[in-house]
């Protein structure tokens, strides 16, 4: 028995030998030296023309996400071009597989739950059961919290006042936001901060990005971080020193260094 298959298709790119297309777009004519890299890359991943509102709220969650010092993502991509400085490209890559569902790609996980509440019949009721629920299992809700920022993360909300400013957003995953911060702090009996990955999933959401797409954006931004990381690391190396400072503090506890002493 043969199964028919569909021929797979691209719309992302095409080529002549005298010319080269992004979708409709000659990229020679009509985009190089007219349209910017934010311009371009929404045009590529939303498939439309971006509006001047989508532009404003894409840089400032790029720059955003862009930075946050000696993280896990900063460090791996130290060590690893300590380990191998002929290779950038891999030491970038080692840093950026650090984001993910705990650091810098949270937004993907809160954005879950505001399609969520901006589905539900009843909005506060359907924030409040989520905010329970991770009470619950004593695990925070994605999007709130942040061990360095207390008691508020003051890019978050400096997030949330520019895209309150825009009249063209819908406001749908903002209004979200608000009420599953409401019920967040409602569970904990305190307030708790909305986080930078919070707003930027409500920010993005509210341009359209799919929640299965947002920590492409991380992704994207981070890469940036990470390459004026390795400038750094060439001018002032660090790796070593994060390497001899963990070798000291992090003790063996083995049989083996009992034999020097006996």
């Amino acid at each position: 028995m043969t199964t028919a298959t569909t021929t797979p298709v691209t719309s992302l790119c095409t080529h002549t030998l005298t010319s080269l297309h992004y979708r409709n777009a000659n990229l020679v004519e009509d985009l190089l030296g007219k349209k910017t890299f934010t311009e371009v890359m929404l045009m590529q991943i939303l498939n439309r023309t971006p509006r001047g509102v989508d532009l404003r709220i894409t840089d400032a969650v790029l720059i955003v996400l862009m930075e946050h010092g000696l993280t896990p993502s900063a460090i791996a991509t130290r060590l690893i071009y300590m380990s191998a400085p002929e290779n950038l490209q891999g030491a970038v890559a080692a840093g950026l597989l650090a984001v993910g569902s705990s650091f810098v790609g949270t937004m993907e996980n809160c954005s879950h739950l505001l399609d969520r509440i901006a589905a539900a019949a009843d909005p506060r009721a359907e924030a409040l059961e989520i905010a329970r629920h991770h009470k619950g299992l004593k695990s925070p809700v994605p999007g709130f919290g942040h061990h360095l920022h207390k008691p508020v993360d003051p890019r978050a909300y400096k997030l949330l006042d520019l895209a309150r400013a825009e009249p063209e957003l819908a406001g749908d995953k903002i209004r979200a936001l608000e009420q599953l911060s409401a019920a967040v702090d409602a569970a904990a009996g305190r307030p708790i901060t909305i986080n930078a990955t919070g707003a930027v999933a409500a920010l993005l959401g509210e341009i359209g990005v799919a929640t299965s797409v947002m920590r492409g954006f991380a992704v994207i931004s981070r890469a940036a971080g990470l390459v004026a990381h390795i400038v750094e690391e060439q001018q002032s190396p660090s790796g070593r020193f994060i390497w001899d400072t963990i070798e000291h503090a992090i003790p063996f506890v083995g049989a083996a260094n009992q034999a020097d002493g006996a």
